[in-house]
């Protein structure tokens, strides 16, 4: 009945200043595909876990975080013994986005809720393991047993008390009957006329608002983008449900860089192609990481970082896998209410990027005026 394996691993922690939480939540399914539960009624009802919540289903994607520094650190999977009780140094970053199964209007209360509480403390790896798997089921959160709770985390069922009693709670049934009394009411007025399609629109309408209000810090892209402007060659690695996301940035990329090499392919040629960029003088190695989060993009981040690259990663979550091998992760939300998971929030990201980036690159102005006068003398395109 122990939860599935999302693919993080026992990833170490790896942690240095300015750390990010990061932990893999337990699974359920296998590949991109998405749980369908909750489609036809959208929220949760409060009679129960939900359906599937004793096996670790989950729905893909994760929230959103607040921006996280260097060396986030990645949670373990512990069985109650000390490793999982080493204090991190930060505390869960502040999350929007989707909770499993959430109705219109209420997903980002779910989570935001739950991140409320916990971003004001500092968490073990263990700890934010946990944190990470509640945050996710923000609906059922309120419902679940510790024993239910260990087992979609993947951990020991007195960490999960652990966690409680470091929340300030005597225990987890004072954190449950907390978390029943803050649980969101129902969507706004209109909000169950809605349909399934709007309700992913509306769902990503809030991840949208959310990476908003993370940008009204602009520094961390700011020095993402001239991370990635220093960089010669720059590597763009995204494999699987994130291989859109590198594509994109990597296309527009190389119209303002002079060298991007876009690294879509896993395989035992992967860390050949990191080892090439760093021969070739690269600094630094963009990833973009969206659910599930496969195992051989932790461990290429984790190669890179060991051969010296700066790594900075767009993901779903702070908490994501890969966090323990990113010295700057940028979060942007995934939506979770259709068959598949929707990133139009990491794609927007990876924009705001790209203009950070050529805010850092003084040629280029000058390189796009040069391709869009060739354009025109080729006839390339009938606009």
């Amino acid at each position: 009945m122990g939860g599935v394996d999302d693919g993080s691993g026992d990833v170490g922690d790896g942690a240095g200043p300015n750390t990010a939480p990061g932990s893999g939540a337990a699974a359920g399914h296998d590949g991109e595909q998405a749980g369908r539960r909750g489609r036809a009624g959208g929220g949760q009802g409060h009679g129960g876990p939900a359906p599937g919540a004793r096996h670790g289903v989950r729905r893909e994607g994760a929230a959103g975080g607040e921006w996280t520094g260097e060396g986030a650190a990645q949670g373990e999977r512990t069985e109650g013994d000390e490793r999982g009780d080493r204090v991190d140094q930060a505390g869960p970053g502040e999350h929007g986005g989707q909770g499993e199964g959430a109705g219109p209007g209420e997903h980002g209360g779910g989570s935001a809720r739950l991140l409320k509480l916990f971003e004001a403390h500092r968490l073990t790896p263990t700890q934010r393991r946990i944190a990470h798997c509640l945050v996710r089921r923000a609906d059922d959160a309120p419902f679940l047993s510790s024993v239910e709770v260990a087992e979609l985390a993947g951990v020991s069922q007195p960490s999960v008390t652990r966690f409680a009693v470091a929340l300030g709670f005597d225990g987890y049934p004072a954190l449950r009957r907390h978390l029943r009394e803050v649980a969101p009411a129902a969507g706004p007025p209109g909000a169950a006329a809605l349909n399934e399609y709007q309700q992913a629109v509306q769902a990503e309408m809030e991840n949208l608002r959310h990476l908003s209000e993370l940008l009204a810090d602009p520094a961390p892209v700011a020095r993402a983008g001239a991370v990635l402007a220093a960089s010669r060659p720059l590597p763009v690695l995204g494999l699987r449900a994130a291989g859109a996301q590198a594509r994109g940035f990597a296309y527009f990329a190389a119209k303002v860089h002079p060298d991007v090499r876009l690294l879509e392919e896993g395989g035992t040629m992967l860390a050949d192609r990191v080892d090439a960029a760093v021969r070739a003088g690269a600094s630094a190695l963009l990833c973009f990481a969206l659910p599930r989060h496969p195992r051989e993009v932790v461990d290429a981040l984790g190669y890179a970082r060991g051969a010296g690259l700066t790594v900075v990663t767009v993901a779903d979550s702070a908490f994501a896998p890969v966090a323990a091998h990113s010295d700057l992760l940028l979060p942007a939300a995934v939506g979770t209410g259709l068959a598949f998971d929707t990133a139009c929030a990491p794609m927007l990201l990876g924009r705001v990027l790209l203009e950070s980036m050529c805010d850092a690159l003084p040629e280029a102005q000058s390189r796009l005026e040069e391709f869009d006068a060739k354009a025109a003398a080729r006839g390339l395109f009938a606009d």
